[in-house]
């Protein structure tokens, strides 16, 4: 029985490697993880069943520095998006055995077009599995609110984007306020999925605090070329997005056709600009609302109080001819009155030959009022006359 060493075998399986296997082989496969040093591109493909996802080849492979600067290039100029983990890939590779480093893979060649279908393909799929959820729609049917200003904003801090967004709200020729709240993630890459829902979680924990705190999220990237946009199409990503309680304003900088994103959020826009002059526009059409209204309003008080003066004015005037009407039966009343005084008056009978006898100040009716001795007074119309009664 031969012996072998180690390394003996390992040499062993390389060389039988090299004379039984093709110079290279067109591989499918899916890259689980990605990192670059000294400009090569190192990863770990991997295979996983469909219907259950376990894995079933892993592999480790590496693109060197000369030919991925070239392949990288291509492919980004191709499919519009780097190289990066969980991406479908068709390569070109040659098998190598090393005794340290074991079985690997060395990319040659890669092909677009097969990723561009996977991503298509993948893209399709979740759209579907968002319809057939029924969320595609719902955050939608969330309304906007009349005046929008308080805004969560998810965006890269450095962004050029932001900068135009925020300057542009800030300083808007309406003088409207605004009141933004940046949370800060990544829009880009492979990591940026989950950065962008961590955000998420951190202004659903602000709601739950303060139901008031905003009134909806604003999403954007903008700046620089329209690469490393596969986060967007996420099934993770929008099925959150999509059941989000605010309304979500997505303005992620592109050109090219809708990400899922773009499709189940409230209002998709092109660029982080566009999102702020929706904002600014939503908020003046309610001002010309409110404008419209407030010149209605005075139209209709104007209206108001001219009919309110002319009823004035006629219930002033039938208060006047009231009046005087009864002023008039009030004059003819007391002309009456003078009247018939005058024809009872002393004086007029006085100047019948009529007298007036009093006694103690009393006027004396009967004679039987009067005793002998009594003082008494008669009045005439020129004098009068004391008398003392002799015989009553």
């Amino acid at each position: 029985m031969k012996e072998y060493s180690l390394s003996e075998l390992c040499q062993t399986i390389a060389s039988a490697l090299e004379t039984r296997l093709s110079a290279t082989y067109w591989v499918r496969a899916e890259i689980s993880s990605l990192s670059l040093k000294g400009g090569h591109c190192y990863m770990e493909l991997v295979e996983k069943a469909n219907a259950t996802g376990i894995l079933s080849a892993k592999v480790r492979a590496v693109c060197w520095a000369n030919t991925y600067t070239m392949l990288s290039s291509y492919f980004m100029f191709q499919t519009g998006q780097s190289l990066q983990a969980g991406m479908q890939i068709l390569i070109e590779a040659s098998v190598s055995f090393h005794a340290v480093y074991g079985l690997s893979l060395q990319i040659e060649n890669i092909d677009p077009v097969y990723t561009l279908g996977e991503l298509a393909r993948q893209r399709q799929l979740t759209i579907q599995r968002l319809q057939d959820e029924g969320v595609m729609d719902m955050n939608k049917l969330h309304p906007l609110p009349t005046v929008l200003q308080r805004i969560a904003v998810i965006s890269s801090a450095e962004a050029a984007g932001y900068g135009d967004f925020s300057d542009q709200l800030q300083h808007n020729s309406y003088g409207f306020r605004f009141r933004t709240t940046l949370f800060p993630a990544i829009v880009q890459g492979d990591r940026a999925v989950a950065s962008v829902l961590s955000a998420f979680d951190s202004i659903y924990a602000a709601l739950e605090a303060d139901q008031q705190v905003f009134q909806a999220v604003v999403i954007i990237r903008g700046g620089g070329a329209t690469t490393d946009l596969g986060c967007f199409d996420s099934y993770d990503l929008a099925f959150y997005a999509s059941q989000f309680p605010l309304p979500v304003i997505a303005g992620i900088g592109h050109q090219r056709d809708n990400s899922v994103l773009d499709m189940v959020v409230h209002t998709s826009l092109k660029t982080p600009t566009a999102v702020a002059e929706f904002v600014i526009n939503h908020n003046l059409v309610q001002l010309e609302r409110l404008t419209r209204l407030h010149q209605r309003l005075l139209q209709t008080a104007d209206k108001r109080i001219l009919l309110l003066r002319h009823r004035l004015d006629k219930a002033t005037m039938r208060l006047q001819m009231a009046f005087a009407n009864r002023l008039r039966k009030e004059g003819d009343f007391l002309l009456q009155v003078e009247k018939t005084l005058l024809l009872r008056s002393p004086e007029k009978i006085y100047r019948m030959g009529y007298t007036l006898t009093r006694h103690n100040g009393k006027t004396v009716r009967s004679a039987a009022e009067l005793q002998p001795g009594d003082r008494i007074t008669t009045e005439w119309q020129d004098g009068t006359v004391t008398s003392v009664v002799e015989k009553a």
